[in-house]
């Protein structure tokens, strides 16, 4: 069959890793043939490594380096757009999402960090594709704060909180109980090893190496769940599935490269604007399975404190910004433009570096704008005389 499942994979690393995912789907009957991979890296990297690595493979894709993410700007007319992706940045994934938005063949659209491993249990890309095909019942959670911590399961023995979770909504009271899943449009794959932590979180732990002292394992989850409608969580893109139509309202914010310096916060972020759209689209997201197994590399965790620390209090206050509005839209673009017009027309003077606020609405309304060009049909090339 052809390709219709896009993996996007940022790396500047260990893009090697993929190889582990092929051997997975190959251990477990999935089709690669299903998968087109895309690389998305910087010129300074071994592209061609990395393209021989897919042919070695036998798995389509392609890799985009920044010389040739310009090119593909040019040929698809959106070079006035280029900005929404900023270089050497995690939010490189944005990338991915307007390369499948430009390519109908892909239905599904799946993220992969390169510092992560399958684990041999899970049929990785069978079970995302399961889950966002899953109509049964599943474990629903809610707290007093809005907030679902992902790592609620064994939350009593680790006592863990994920990267971006507001330090406002912590000591939250949780319910659960059960309800059956309605259109599934996402599905978030949590982490053995490393626990995906800000670095405030990592320094609480003791750890100056970026990665935490406490790991988790197994016995940390307990199967899949859903945050109940209202109710917000963490998204982490490093093993992630979704379905093509949230595109419009998942964009990766525009990180790391901007005049307050926050970064850190793409995938959060991005996620809260998902799970609102969701919430007033009557879809849901699953978190749990299949996990992997996530092998952070040390690095000083002062380095990922420098670039959290701008952003932490516009953190706290995001989704307050974005629960208020949308809930009359009817598509996600209309979801998305609502919660764009929030935060680019606000005035947030009373946060610090709260233009950014306002610079990730512009850059939102441009990314709405970017897939309209991207629909937009071609002019036809003039015949020669």
């Amino acid at each position: 069959m052809n390709a219709d499942i896009c993996v996007i994979v940022p790396t500047i690393r260990e893009y090697e890793c993929m190889r582990a995912y092929f051997d997975n789907a190959r251990a477990h009957g999935f089709d690669l043939d299903r998968l087109f991979v895309l690389l998305v890296t910087e010129d300074f990297c071994d592209t061609e490594g990395m393209a021989s690595m897919l042919d070695d493979e036998g798995v389509s894709g392609a890799v985009f380096d920044g010389t040739a993410r310009e090119e593909w700007y040019d040929e698809h007319d959106v070079s006035e757009y280029s900005h929404l992706v900023p270089a050497a940045s995690h939010a490189q994934t944005s990338f991915g999402l307007l390369y499948m938005w430009a390519h109908s063949e892909f239905d599904y659209g799946v993220f992969i960090d390169d510092d992560t491993l399958p684990h041999d249990e899970w049929d990785f890309f069978g079970r995302h594709m399961a889950n966002l095909a899953r109509t049964d019942e599943v474990e629903s959670v809610s707290s007093d704060e809005r907030w679902v911590n992902v790592l609620y399961q064994n939350a009593d023995e680790h006592g863990l909180y994920p990267r971006g979770y507001p330090y406002s909504a912590m000591d939250e009271t949780v319910e659960t109980g059960t309800r059956e899943l309605r259109d599934v449009v996402a599905s978030q794959g949590l982490w053995t090893n490393v626990p995906d932590l800000d670095a405030v979180r990592i320094l609480m732990d003791g750890d100056l190496e970026g990665q935490a002292q406490t790991r988790t394992d197994f016995e940390d989850f307990d199967g899949d769940f859903v945050a109940e409608p209202g109710q917000y969580l963490t998204v982490c893109s490093m093993n992630l599935a979704f379905e093509r139509e949230v595109v419009p309202a998942f964009y990766q914010l525009p990180m790391d490269d901007n005049e307050w310096e926050v970064g850190r916060f793409d995938d959060i972020w991005s996620g809260v604007f998902l799970k609102r759209a969701a919430d007033v689209l009557g879809k849901d997201v699953v978190t749990g399975y299949p996990l992997c197994e996530h092998n952070k590399a040390a690095r000083p965790t002062f380095d990922d404190l420098n670039n959290e620390v701008p952003g932490l209090e516009l953190n706290e206050h995001l989704w307050e910004v974005v629960d208020a509005v949308g809930g009359d839209a009817d598509s996600y673009a209309g979801v998305f433009e609502a919660m764009a017009d929030a935060l680019a027309d606000g005035d947030w003077s009373e946060y610090r570096n709260g233009g950014f606020f306002n610079y990730v609405g512009e850059h939102m309304r441009d990314w709405l704008d970017c897939l309209a060009a991207l629909d937009a049909p071609r002019a036809a090339a003039p015949a020669d005389d």
